[in-house]
């Protein structure tokens, strides 16, 4: 069995609500288990409306957005901005970073990855709240390059 079937197993298996699964062919096995199930409540999820300015009754012109580049997600999972709950967060609006620093961790599939600066730069805004759910490609840092 190749490794993107695999990658792909896992991904279906961790979707659904299974707590087991067992494949043999030939002399290859693979076991996936889930730990205990548990029941996950729906959540709320809050969208705030972008922000406007009105120069006169007739006219409405949106607030111009930070200028900057964007870091973003390289993979799909949670948010952290600091290392642990309680702990100080990597990184803060205003710091400036170099290139490889640790700016948050996303948490996908139990593994904890490290985002790092892809080069020297300043926060300029720090978009997910900490432990939210973020998608790939979803922009995570406005940055200014240094």
């Amino acid at each position: 069995m190749k490794l993107e079937e695999i990658k792909e197993l896992v991904l279906l298996f961790d979707s659904t609500q299974s707590t087991k699964l067992h494949i043999q062919r030939g002399d290859f096995v693979l076991k996936l288990e889930k730990g205990h199930a548990t029941k996950v409540e729906p959540q709320t999820i809050m969208v705030q409306a972008p922000l406007v300015q009105k120069d006169n009754d007739d006219d409405i012109t949106p607030l111009p957005k930070k200028e900057g580049d964007t870091l973003t997600s390289p993979m799909v999972g949670t948010f952290y901005r600091s290392p642990s709950p309680g702990s100080t967060a990597y990184v803060q609006v205003g710091d400036k970073v170099k290139k490889g620093q640790t700016l948050a961790i996303i948490e996908a599939m139990k593994i904890m990855n490290e985002i790092e600066a892809e080069y020297d730069c300043k926060i300029l805004e720090i978009v997910p709240a900490d432990a939210q759910p973020v998608e790939y490609g979803e922009v995570l840092f406005i940055v200014e390059r240094l």
